[in-house]
């Protein structure tokens, strides 16, 4: 076990003597450290009367076969900077590796898969003096044992010791349910990287997972940030995984607004949207996921109880109407934009039926053969709508052998485009307009209809009640190069693609689109490669590494981890040497980071990619470290 300091007073000494200091480890046990003390102070005399005495605990330690470890003195209080924004005072182990330290705070936070997590030296802030008062509040967990359960105790959805008081319950809260977007002063606040170097800067301040807190110089009450290291999220389970897929939605939220990763304005717009949708949804939603299987299969057992009761209680007919789908006719236009020809929208008699759509010459015709027939399941539903312009126009996307079929279908006035978008949807999904939400679907394409119509007349901007503080959802670039009410429209018009996702689809979703990311997953470290006389960058990404010339920005090779035969460090002259299958050898120096953050990096995501679900249960440590741990070669 790593050792570490343990400062103890001994009065024998006279009061204002300093403490002494003796090097111990965790397994240490107490009648070593009197000896140790004995040693230290030099005084000859008979010490059988003497103990030691823990002033934080207020307590004897008189058993003097007991380790340290058994009597938790090394696990000291710890501050911690979340994804999310917020701090935690919690206790954490000093001396074990930093990777069981944060299997430790993982446990306590009810967070799986801690080997996607580590442990960072925070930026620190730029403070102004007169932002001394705002101090960032720190919620306390410093009572909350550290258990060595690999799978905590779950009381109402929250690991028990969550749920011993309100306040307890209130931080549980904090860690699983999203953040309202921040105000556009703190976004700004905040330190935004200008180039790929700085961002290479923040991979310099990883921990050393195989060593100890203590051994890499972190004191009591230091602040660590923690945060998803590695980009391969494994058996992500919305069920069980209520505080990880906040937490890691947070950090990708704030990747975007610092514009830590890039991406095009459309992009943008969608993020902004979807974090707008994710904050109404938060609130209105009271608990975010059921941890409970039986619980949900008891609720669907109901439901169906439900509708078959319902269904005896009514008369036959009754029945028989319910069952046949309500029928959807209307004239509407159309028009393929991929069709060779120069006419615009066409007039035709339309049919819904089912999760179909057929189209005729005229309202009389409609008894015989329909000129088509078009199958809207597993189709892309998107809206094009200016309400001041009188413009409700439906997007369909329909799948086809060689791609997509485009199609537009436009309507004449909000009621039939609410009607028929509602329709399109549910076909889409592949539910028929019998179902239940057809109602509530029209409801909410409505609702936001009215949203658009107050945000579009300026006079009465401040009338709706649903005003978004838009530099909240977007990154500082677009504060400067838009106002607020010129991005209103567009994260709206976003918003009304993502409008009907529940809390968790959002937050799958949005996680998704920042997956899509061309740069998403790349860790950043400057290196000087060997015979080489500039600086040039190294990404590190889940299954590659690639290399960038700073002089054009541009990535020049990629190497896949799948050709890698070996990699090993010379801790010499901490050199980096890998090698390639086809005799491709490159070996490069760290300028920005230490070699052995890039070897753990390298290592974790070998380690990551053998997690299999028949292992996805108990950890295996010592892979880990064998990977990572600075070993000569794998």
């Amino acid at each position: 076990m790593a050792a570490w300091d343990l400062s103890v007073t001994v009065e024998d000494l006279g009061l204002d003597a300093p403490p002494v200091t003796i090097s111990v480890a965790s397994d240490l046990h107490i009648g070593g450290v009197i000896l140790k003390l004995v040693e230290k102070t030099q005084i000859k005399q008979d010490w059988s009367d003497h103990a030691l005495w823990w002033e934080q605990k207020q307590r004897w330690l008189l058993r003097t076969a007991w380790t340290l470890e058994k009597y938790g003195i090394h696990h000291k209080p710890l501050r911690l900077g979340l994804p999310n924004g917020i701090t935690l005072r919690l206790r954490v182990c000093f001396s074990n590796p930093v990777f069981q330290t944060v299997m430790g705070i993982c446990r306590m936070l009810n967070i799986r898969h801690p080997e996607e997590l580590s442990l960072l030296r925070p930026i620190e802030e730029k403070k102004k003096k007169k932002d001394k008062n705002l101090a960032p509040e720190i919620y306390d967990l410093t009572e909350v044992p550290l258990s060595s359960v690999s799978r905590p105790c779950l009381y109402n959805g929250m690991p028990a010791h969550f749920a011993d008081s309100p306040e307890m319950e209130a931080i549980y809260k904090m860690l699983s349910v999203t953040q309202p977007p921040p105000a556009p002063e703190v976004i700004a606040k905040q330190y935004r990287p200008a180039s790929v170097v700085d961002k290479a800067h923040i991979n310099g301040r990883w921990l050393d997972s195989s060593r100890c807190l203590l051994q890499q110089g972190i004191q009591e009450n230091d602040k660590l940030w923690l945060r998803f290291k590695y980009y391969s999220t494994y058996d992500m389970d919305p069920k069980y995984d209520a505080v990880r897929l906040t937490q890691l939605y947070e950090q990708a939220r704030w990747a975007i607004l610092l514009e830590d990763i890039d991406c095009t304005e459309e992009e943008m717009m969608l993020f902004g949207a979807l974090q707008y949708h994710i904050s109404k949804v938060a609130q209105s939603e009271p608990q975010i996921m059921s941890n409970n299987p039986a619980m949900d299969d008891l609720d669907s057992a109901l439901q169906s109880l439900e509708v078959k009761m319902e269904g005896e209680g009514s008369s036959a007919s009754d029945l028989l109407e319910n069952m046949t789908a309500p029928e959807l006719t209307d004239y509407l236009k159309i028009f393929r934009p991929k069709r060779l020809t120069l006419k615009g929208y066409k007039q035709y008699w339309f049919k819904f039926q089912d999760t179909s759509i057929s189209y005729f010459k005229s309202k009389e015709e409609s008894i015989g053969e329909p000129i088509q027939m078009i199958n809207l399941k597993g189709c892309e539903v998107a809206p094009d709508v200016n309400v001041a312009a009188q413009k409700f126009l439906i997007r369909l996307l329909i799948p086809a052998p060689e791609g997509m079929n485009e199609v537009y279908l436009r309507c004449e006035n909000e009621q039939q485009y609410a009607q028929w978008m509602a329709g399109c949807r549910l076909a889409s999904k592949g539910k028929t307009l019998a179902d239940s939400s057809f109602q509530s679907e029209i409801q909410s394409i409505r609702s936001f209809l009215a949203m658009q119509k107050t945000n579009s007349s300026s006079s009465s901007a401040n009338a709706s009640e649903e005003s978004i503080n838009t530099h909240s959802l977007v990154s500082p670039r677009y504060h400067k190069k838009y106002k607020p009410k010129q991005l209103t429209p567009r994260i709206l018009d976003a918003y009304q693609n993502v409008a009907q996702l529940s809390l968790t689809d959002a937050l799958m979703r949005f996680l998704q689109i920042w997956q899509a990311l061309p740069d998403f997953g790349l860790s950043y470290v400057v290196v000087r490669f060997k015979g080489s006389r500039k600086d040039e960058v190294l990404g590190i990404a889940p299954n590659r590494l690639i290399r960038i010339d700073l002089s054009v920005g541009d990535v020049v090779k990629t190497w896949r981890y799948n050709n890698m035969k070996q990699w090993n460090v010379n801790w010499d002259i901490r050199q980096m040497a890998i090698e390639f299958e086809g005799n491709v050898n490159i070996a490069f120096s760290c300028v920005t980071a230490d070699c052995k953050i890039v070897h753990e990096f390298i290592g974790g995501y070998i380690f990551m990619s053998t997690r299999s679900r028949e292992k996805s249960e108990t950890l295996n440590e010592e892979l880990f470290h064998k990977l990572t741990g600075g070993h000569e070669a794998l």
